[in-house]
């Protein structure tokens, strides 16, 4: 999305984390089961392929005028707009601001495999080498971006199936969740991405899990491969 012509003077508030960008990524989903997980892996998969054509992106959720953008795009009032994507060719070095913000959310952090992945319920953590097949495409999903890299997930290997939970406590706000949910579509992203590759031949599909959970746990969907 860029401006349209007769929208010049438009200025697109994204609070002073993007300077020079033109053009942007947007999407908007309907409030219904699922929504979160599906903007997350679309988005994703979108910014995936931008990225490997050498363009810069960035995620922007909380960081923007939802009104700004209203002004230049066609939104419903029942539609989610959980966020925007500036696009074009990145500075040959981080700004200062930049260089700051990464440190402070700890952009290069990642959770320990034992802190993420289980093997048959959440009593036993996960080895590589017990992932087998899933291994690379685990790793990846480990790797995703989140929002303050808080890697809101957690998966629990049993046989051929790949469960994926939502991690958050439940009094949490509604617009939370809905970031967690919307950080679990991205690294479902990941994963899929990385086990079609490996040429794994799944698909998600919501199942009866019969193992205890943790309160905090909260099952999503799985990945069934055969």
């Amino acid at each position: 999305m860029s401006k349209e012509k007769g929208a010049e003077n438009v200025q697109l508030g994204t609070y002073g984390t993007i300077k020079g960008a033109k053009d942007f990524l947007a999407i908007t989903v309907k409030n219904e089961a699922f929504a979160m997980e599906a903007v997350g892996y679309q988005f994703e998969n979108l910014i995936l392929y931008a990225t490997d054509m050498g363009l810069g992106t960035v995620w922007l959720a909380a960081t923007f005028s939802r009104k700004d953008f209203e002004n230049i795009m066609k939104i419903s009032n029942d539609d989610l707009f959980p966020c925007i994507c500036p696009i074009g060719y990145p500075a040959e070095k981080r700004s200062f601001v930049e260089k700051i913000m990464r440190a402070s959310l700890g952009s290069k952090n990642r959770k320990a495999w034992n802190k993420l992945f289980y093997l048959n319920d959440f009593n036993q953590a996960l080895s590589e080498i017990d992932a087998g097949k899933f291994e690379i495409a685990l790793e990846m999903l480990r790797l995703a971006p989140s929002s303050t890299n808080a890697q809101p997930w957690a998966v629990v290997k049993e046989g051929d199936n790949i469960h994926f939970f939502c991690n958050y406590k439940n009094n949490i706000s509604d617009d939370m969740k809905k970031i967690k949910h919307l950080d679990l579509g991205i690294a479902l992203s990941h994963f899929h991405q990385t086990a079609m590759s490996e040429g794994l031949d799944g698909k998600f599909e919501i199942q009866n899990i019969d193992f205890s959970t943790p309160k905090n746990m909260h099952y999503v969907m799985s990945y069934s491969s055969k």
